[in-house]
């Protein structure tokens, strides 16, 4: 066995969270253990030629991008074709995950408590009136493909609802609008393939200033504060932590997963969930291992495993 393994490191794409991808990519490539890892950097926006050239050298890939044609199964089915294995979740888990709408159908097939929602298509139109009429105010607004929270708004008065889709039709023709659940907003990761391990929960707290984790909350130090484990009782932390593991299952998701949800009173509801969770230094996946045990290394290590555990499983 050869001393060091050479990992591709994908960071940066084209989508609208390029710049958290390059910025995560950055603290990815500092953590990462040089003495047992050759790392080699790729932009999929200019290096998909050289990692195909590249492929016969690599032993794994670690994917650190964001949105779509990252998260969404297309780089996936890419590292597939050139037999090189990469952490996380396989084609059909990223994709699902990826459409908030398929996730949130699978997630009632399930079982699994999710808010109230309608589907507004750009190509349809919107009735502000039938909708506010079934989910009454406030609501969420949000594309049903992204992440970040790019594109999202809370919607409060009846006037702002069309506005609200029309702002959210420019990331996406297809776009979610939710009951907005008022509670404590946690997070669960869950880590491994077949034997999972759930995580401590985090609490997120927005700065006031904020509606809620919007883009500047999620990417800002101190623009908002992140408590672990969450201060929520065990009976509660119980319940989340079972629903992170089920969604992660119910998505097909593989490696490693962030569930988000918001408490209300004694229920819990499922918002969704990452696959490609965000690996800066306010990033929640990373906080909620720390308290578990792994540094950023060792987390780092750990998905590499898993990865080369899956493509062997895999064949």
């Amino acid at each position: 066995m050869k001393s060091k393994l050479t990992i591709a490191l994908l960071a940066g794409g084209v989508s609208s969270e390029r710049e958290v991808s390059l910025n995560s990519g950055d603290q990815v490539y500092e953590a990462l253990d040089k003495a047992k890892y050759h790392v080699r950097r790729y932009d999929p926006k200019t290096d998909l030629v050289r990692l195909v050239n590249d492929a016969p050298g690599i032993d794994a890939a670690l994917i650190i991008l964001h949105g779509p044609f990252g998260e969404d199964g297309t780089v996936q089915g890419l590292l597939d074709l050139l037999c090189i294995p990469y952490q996380g979740s396989g084609v059909l888990g990223s994709a699902v995950a990826m459409n908030k709408l398929s996730a949130k159908r699978l997630y009632e097939r399930a079982g699994l408590p999710i808010p109230e929602y309608v589907v507004a298509r750009r190509l349809e139109g919107i009735d502000p009136d039938a909708v506010l009429k079934r989910l009454g105010l406030p609501v969420v607004v949000k594309p049903v493909v992204g992440g970040s929270s790019v594109g999202i708004s809370i919607v409060r008065r009846p006037e702002g609802l069309r506005k609200a889709v029309e702002a959210a039709w420019e990331h996406d023709p297809s776009v979610l609008i939710e009951a907005f659940i008022q509670g404590v907003e946690i997070t669960g990761g869950v880590i491994g393939n077949d034997a999972l391990e759930v995580f401590p929960l985090i609490e997120i707290i927005p700065d006031p200033s904020r509606e809620f984790f919007d883009y500047t909350a999620k990417y800002t130090p101190g623009v908002s504060e992140e408590i672990c484990p969450a201060r929520i009782d065990p009976e509660l932390t119980a319940e989340a932590q079972r629903l992170a593991l089920e969604a992660h299952r119910t998505l097909f998701c593989r490696g490693y997963s962030r569930t988000d949800m918001m408490v209300r009173g004694r229920e819990i509801f499922i918002l969704e969930t990452n696959t490609i969770p965000g690996m800066t230094a306010t990033s929640l996946l990373p906080r909620a291992a720390r308290t578990a045990g792994y540094s950023f290394g060792q987390l780092l290590d750990r998905l590499i495993e898993l990865s080369l555990e899956d493509h062997g499983r895999r064949g």
